[in-house]
């Protein structure tokens, strides 16, 4: 792993800096639109503008890629990203918001798929799944510290969309200065939906749900934090301990799932979230409970979309991974826009326990599912599955893809510890 990281750290600071300006800047929002007054419903239409963006980003982006190529793909997108960063506190209209997010979530996106290409290009067999793993990690370190900047900011004034606005221009440096220009993207025949269902039904409703209950808490615990009277810090240690909870338990669960029916911990994680949820929903005036009630959804909901992607690659040909990847993640945009949409709803009508009713359903609604699952065809054998490869619901086409190429290089001759 220190060999991954020498090679490539101009990369990974780069992405670290980037994580941090989209974690700050995603929970800023939050807060900043209940001191403009902006209503629960504007804020879910705000925040489900960002994973709508995200979405077209990630299927648009490779053609530009292969039009124009990495470098000015990666410096466009970051520009837009910096300039809209700064527009925000001047535009203070939830609809003009959307519009921005939009745009933010479709430069990320389209950043996340330049700079993955390039981190998926410098790997190898060997060293693939731990660059994954370090990805990952830098990405949760990066969404962690944006929290650790607005608890010691003022989220009514400029300083903090500049300073968002400053570390991604900053992270272009070491990335742009570092990398070479990548091959090509290869045209991948998508499978087509109906067929992707069939071959795995789990797989998809459990991405679909999974999108949503993550676009949730990623775009609406500040929404939420904000509506329950929170002050600033601790809206950024309760958005923090999503993030902490996902890190910690993502490699442990990834461990266990070489090992069981995965469906069989597909069902636990998701009880064992809801329950979470269920905990935050009755106590909700004991911040601690809260913040132990969000470590346990962030450290289920993350492990379970690398979960889903590796039961649904149980069931297929590896030849046919990639062709899969594609549809998953639509399934999981199409989530993750429908829920800070439908949490918008439940809180407005339900006030802020329709943050963790919504949470609660999602989970439980997986959990029963998988039971039924588990009822219409046998587990493949352990010997016959594949690794576990650690992949976050943020993740774009080529972080998923190169998640696909890791599990075909270890379907052969597993070992015993087959973590990165």
């Amino acid at each position: 792993m220190i060999g991954v990281v020498g090679t490539s750290w101009p990369l990974f600071l780069g992405l670290l800096l980037l994580m941090v300006g989209n974690g700050l800047q995603g929970t800023l929002l939050g807060v900043r639109g209940g001191i403009e007054g902006f209503s629960t419903l504007q804020m879910s239409f705000v925040m489900s503008g960002y994973f709508l963006g995200f979405l077209g980003g990630s299927r648009l982006t490779p053609e530009l890629i292969r039009r124009v190529g990495h470098v000015r793909v990666f410096a466009a997108l970051g520009s837009f990203i910096s300039a809209v960063l700064v527009l925000y506190p001047t535009v203070t209209d939830p609809w003009a918001w959307t519009v921005l997010r939009i745009i933010i979530g479709f430069s990320f996106s389209g950043v996340y798929v330049t700079a993955e290409s390039w981190l998926n290009d410098s790997a190898t067999n060997e060293t693939r799944g731990q660059t994954l793993a370090i990805y990952m990690i830098v990405q949760m370190v990066g969404i962690v510290a944006g929290q650790g900047l607005l608890a010691i900011g003022n989220p009514a004034g400029f300083a903090l969309f500049v300073i968002a606005s400053v570390l991604v221009s900053v992270s272009f440096a070491p990335v742009l200065l570092s990398v070479s220009p990548t091959p090509a993207f290869a045209a991948t025949k998508p499978m087509s939906l109906r067929r992707l269902f069939a071959i795995s039904p789990l797989g998809c409703v459990g991405t679909f749900l999974l999108g949503g209950a993550f676009a949730t808490f990623f775009g609406m615990s500040a929404v939420y934090g904000t509506l329950t009277g929170l002050s600033v810090p601790q809206i950024s240690a309760f958005v923090s301990a999503i993030y902490i909870g996902g890190v910690l338990l993502q490699f442990p669960i990834g461990r266990l799932s070489d090992r069981i029916d995965r469906r069989v911990l597909v069902l636990w994680l998701a009880v064992i979230g809801g329950a979470g949820a269920v905990l935050g929903l009755i106590f909700e005036a004991q911040f601690a409970v809260l913040l132990g009630a969000m470590f346990i959804i962030g450290g289920t909901v993350n492990p379970l979309y690398a979960l889903l992607i590796a039961h649904t690659n149980d069931y297929m040909q590896p030849e046919d991974m990639a062709a899969a990847s594609g549809g998953m993640l639509f399934l999981n945009g199409i989530g993750a826009v429908s829920g800070p949409l439908i949490t918008g709803w439940a809180m407005g009508a339900f006030g802020s326990a329709g943050f963790f009713l919504f949470l609660a359903g999602v989970l439980f609604i997986l959990a029963a599912y998988a039971v039924w699952r588990m009822t219409r065809r046998p587990a493949p054998a352990v010997s016959e599955t594949g690794t576990y490869a650690p992949v976050l619901p943020s993740a774009t086409i080529v972080a998923v893809e190169a998640a696909q190429e890791y599990f075909v290089d270890h379907l052969d001759g597993r070992d015993d510890d087959p973590q990165p």
